[in-house]
């Protein structure tokens, strides 16, 4: 058995509170040269993982349960991912998508079609055709959408929603409104931006149309199918279903934002499947390619309509980006997707039995591997998600008052079972 190996399959073991003396000389030694935007919430410094298993310079071993804020999606190092890398960087790093071919970029795409067009037959008998841009991120993704829209409608405007994430560049940040904190200063952003309370599709129609924005000037509405960073809510299928009824009438389009949903997260490749609503782009990225840098903006053939020179990216689909997404999809079609919905059952399961009933938890809620567990304020958040991180379980907050726990898809029911164990420890622990 490799290091590695002995690694993925490791219990936690924190051999010296975090962070140990040889984590906090490298921190220090780092932060003179880090952006302080970087948020570093917890005092980790990573020297090696494998499978949902962290090993910090000093020795601790963490369960990771946040999974790269959940784009390790087949795990830290996984074997088939790690070799498909290692033969693709021997044969091509590089050469530019935008302007040459190269065959997994097409390779890539037709699979991303296929899984699009799976779906959607699926939902309403049909299948439209789907074709592919890919990006280096789930931000440029929904640059891309965003662009897109614009174009193929000829409308200048976009609604999105409180709550929702969609990336910290200029056009993405007018779209995401999930804390001010990621505005702050940043003003003035993109005109013609409308929110809505998430979840309530009427407000759009009742108030936005009537007294904002006409819906013929609209191009898009973008939502995350499940709210991601805002908090980990599993929307009423009626508000998605009242979107997609709303675009049809007005000519807009539909975006689902599924860079954080999306690639088997939620126990479905995709996250709209378990509302049988299909939009006309989608947004993808994170597990996409295993914590590679990649995205992809999917979008049905008829919207695709922009011209060659329109948009471009130089190291958009890079070959061995492509690669990792490659032997990701192969693992997720296989058996991982299938895994994310059993093993999030019981993870969530463990966690409502636990939990529910002690008067700081208000809900414990998520699909697959995207669990969200609210709490009674932002502060008994704060607290627990560090006093896990002391006892060896990586988790993140999300939304006002909440944690997300989102651990690569090769998690196993015994690993599931620890996380729970400890969170719920570290929860009902006042001390």
């Amino acid at each position: 058995m490799s290091e590695l190996q002995t690694l993925a399959a490791s219990p936690v073991k924190i051999v010296t509170p975090p962070p140990g003396p040889a984590a906090a000389a490298r921190i220090a030694e780092a932060r003179a040269f880090l952006s302080p935007s970087l948020i570093h919430v917890y005092p980790l410094m990573v020297a090696r993982a494998s499978g949902c298993m962290v090993e910090d310079v000093d020795g601790n071993v963490f369960l990771d349960a946040q999974a790269g804020v959940a784009a390790a999606s087949t795990g830290h190092c996984h074997p088939t991912v790690a070799d498909a890398i290692a033969r693709q960087a021997r044969t091509l790093i590089h050469i530019c998508g935008t302007d040459f071919f190269y065959p997994g970029y097409g390779e890539l795409a037709a699979r991303l079609g296929g899984i699009a067009d799976g779906f959607e037959k699926a939902a309403t008998g049909q299948a439209s055709g789907w074709q592919t841009f890919l990006t280096n991120s789930g931000t440029e993704a929904v640059e891309a959408a965003m662009k897109l829209a614009r174009h193929h409608t000829g409308r200048p405007n976009f609604i999105a929603f409180r709550g929702g994430f969609h990336g910290r560049s200029y056009g993405s940040l007018s779209l995401t409104a999930s804390k001010s904190k990621y505005r702050r200063h940043f003003g003035p952003l993109l005109p013609g931006v409308f929110h809505a309370p998430y979840g309530d599709a009427t407000f759009i129609e009742k108030e936005l149309f009537k007294r904002t924005v006409s819906p013929d000037d609209v191009a898009a509405i973008v939502v995350e199918p499940v709210l991601g960073e805002g908090g980990y809510v599993v929307p009423n299928p009626s508000f998605l279903e009242k979107l997609r009824a709303l675009c049809d009438t007005h000519g807009i389009l539909l975006v689902f934002d599924e860079v954080q949903s999306g690639m088997g997260r939620t126990g479905r490749m995709l996250a709209a499947e378990h509302f049988g609503v299909v939009p006309d782009i989608f947004t993808l990225a994170k597990g996409l390619a295993s914590g590679m840098p990649l995205g992809a903006l999917l979008a049905r053939k008829r919207v695709m309509t922009w011209p060659a020179g329109s948009h471009g990216s130089t190291c958009g689909g890079n070959p061995v980006c492509i690669a990792s997404a490659l032997a990701t999809l192969d693992l997720l079609e296989s058996t991982l997707v299938a895994s994310s919905e059993r093993v999030g059952q019981v993870l969530k399961a463990r966690l409502t039995e636990k939990l529910m009933g002690q008067p700081q938890v208000e809900e414990v809620r998520g699909l697959g591997l995207m669990i969200g567990v609210e709490f009674n304020s932002a502060a008994e958040a704060a607290r627990v998600a560090q006093a896990c991180f002391r006892r060896g379980l990586l988790v993140l907050e999300c939304g006002d008052k909440a944690i997300r726990l989102s651990p690569p898809l090769v998690i196993t029911e015994p690993q599931a079972e620890e996380a729970a164990s400890i969170f719920t420890a570290v929860t009902t622990d006042a001390s």
